[in-house]
């Protein structure tokens, strides 16, 4: 596992379209409706957050393929685990779990006191996250038209 740079975003590719693929068939209210804006649109994005210091992301590589990557933000006191993802074929593997303890580590390094993370509502991954102590605090609702 390491650190990426602003340079290497676009190297998160594939993970951002098997998370998408992921999130469209787990949805329960909005399958086919991830992700909202492009995949490279949103590697832009997460390129200009490491140049700003909101973000880090760390990667999980086998050989030159990223397999795996965790960007967290941090806003003063406030983190939020704004993006997790494993290839599918590599899920299982304690992954994911690696990366949420980078991410928590890195929160703790910087006194971060409040912590996020966001599902799509179907995902499976909500016992994931209540093992590390997250609980639910809100429902976001939406309505597509």
């Amino acid at each position: 596992m390491r650190e990426i740079g602003s340079k290497e975003t676009y190297r998160l590719y594939d993970c951002m379209e098997d998370l998408a693929k992921h999130h469209n068939e787990v949805s329960v209210y909005f399958k086919g409706g991830y992700p909202t804006i492009s995949s490279e649109e949103i590697l832009r994005k997460f390129a200009e957050d490491l140049e700003n210091g909101i973000s880090r992301i760390a990667v999980m590589e086998d050989g030159d393929k990223v397999i795996g990557f965790c960007k967290i933000n941090i806003v003063k006191d406030n983190g939020f685990l704004d993006y997790l993802s494993v290839l599918e074929e590599e899920r299982g593997k304690g992954l994911g779990s690696v990366l949420v303890d980078w991410a928590l580590e890195k929160f703790a390094e910087y006194n971060v006191r409040n912590i996020e993370v966001k599902v799509v509502y179907g995902n499976g991954v909500i016992d994931f996250y209540k093992k590390y102590g997250f609980r639910e605090k809100s429902i976001l609702m939406s309505l597509k038209r």
